[in-house]
């Protein structure tokens, strides 16, 4: 079992990084509280996770609403319902009651100086945080409770030993790339810094298309599920929705441009239950859109698109034309993303 010194350097910026199982915090069913939006991508890939593993009765949840998040400096941040009738998918704090995601935070460390963010996992039983980087939870999440679950949910392994080195090379510019560059395009200050964001997300995504094609589907590496599906539906499935207009991603969409992608896209929501059952369009729509006063700052949402996905999905992938977006500075991006 692991055994951890420190989680959390007090009083600063750092986030929690505690692990289940260790010493610490040892695996026990209805120990442990999750507090998600489920509008945020990060935040849905641990409770993809949790809805994945079975998991959903051994850690509980609290939902903030979409929106307001605060001012520039993310104060005072996310806010639960005052019931939970007030906003469809959103809840009240099952724990405390507390009003502001903050104040959880300063009950685990009162001069706590970092972003009040989502995902955070919390342990009832010692009445502190465990863990709010959605990329160690996303790592470990999925074994955490192994020896609690039925063999039909514990051999779900997101991060198999004969895929980890392709995962392992994925990763970093699928975060980089895709992940948070959907974020540096949008929030970007300039048309200079726009113009420079933008091109690495489209190069990632002619890359990803020819990847799947390549490995034959239904998911990135194969016929194996792994965490790089989670990261990647994550942003895909808010793509088309919200980041094409909101966050100037117009070089082309999934639905149009990636056959491949789009296809893998339908795959995991309407057959992974798992996907389609994290997933809020709601919140989703309205977070980026009523939360973004600098960029929409009479916060209409848009009606479209629609559908939010597609239908009919296809399950002979050689029938599929790999597409590409063909802009000159993509192209040329692409290729210094290295083949796996």
């Amino acid at each position: 079992m692991t055994i951890q010194t420190s989680i959390h350097d007090p009083a600063t910026a750092d986030g929690w990084h505690g692990v289940i199982p260790s010493e610490q915090f040892p695996a026990e069913k209805g120990r442990y509280h999750l507090y998600i939006g489920l509008f945020c991508p990060f935040a849905h890939r641990v409770n993809f996770v949790r809805h994945l593993k079975g998991l959903t009765e051994f850690i509980d949840i609290s939902i903030v609403k979409p929106y307001p998040k605060g001012d520039a400096k993310g104060w005072p941040g996310w806010r639960f319902p005052a019931s939970d009738d007030e906003y469809p998918g959103a809840t009240v704090d099952h724990l405390f009651g507390e009003d502001y995601m903050h104040k959880i935070y300063f009950r685990a460390d009162p001069d706590y100086k970092g972003r009040y963010s989502v995902p955070l996992l919390w342990d009832k039983k010692t009445g502190t945080a465990v863990c709010n980087e959605s990329a160690e939870l996303l790592r470990w999440l999925p074994t955490a409770f192994n020896e609690l679950l039925p063999p039909s949910l514990a051999t779900i392994d997101l991060y198999p030993i004969h895929l980890r080195d392709k995962i392992d090379a994925v990763t970093p510019w699928l975060q980089s790339d895709v992940n948070a560059g959907v974020y540096k395009a949008g929030f970007a200050s300039s048309q200079e810094d726009y113009d420079k964001n933008v091109i690495p997300v489209f190069g990632a995504l002619n890359k990803l298309e020819k990847i799947i094609a390549n490995n034959g589907g239904p998911f990135v590496l194969g016929r194996d599920l792994t965490e790089l599906d989670i990261r990647l539906y994550a942003t895909l499935i808010r793509f088309d929705t919200v980041y094409v207009q909101h966050f100037k991603c117009n070089l082309g969409t999934i639905r149009h441009d990636y056959p491949v992608l789009n296809n893998w896209l339908k795959g995991m929501y309407w057959n992974v239950e798992a996907a389609k059952d994290s997933t809020n369009f709601l919140h989703i729509k309205e977070n980026y859109t009523k939360s973004h006063a600098d960029i929409n700052p009479k916060a209409i949402t848009p009606m479209g698109p629609f559908p939010d996905v597609e239908e009919g999905f296809e399950e002979d992938w050689n029938k599929l034309v790999v597409g590409e977006v063909k802009h000159p500075a993509v192209l040329d991006y692409e290729t210094t993303i290295p083949d796996l």
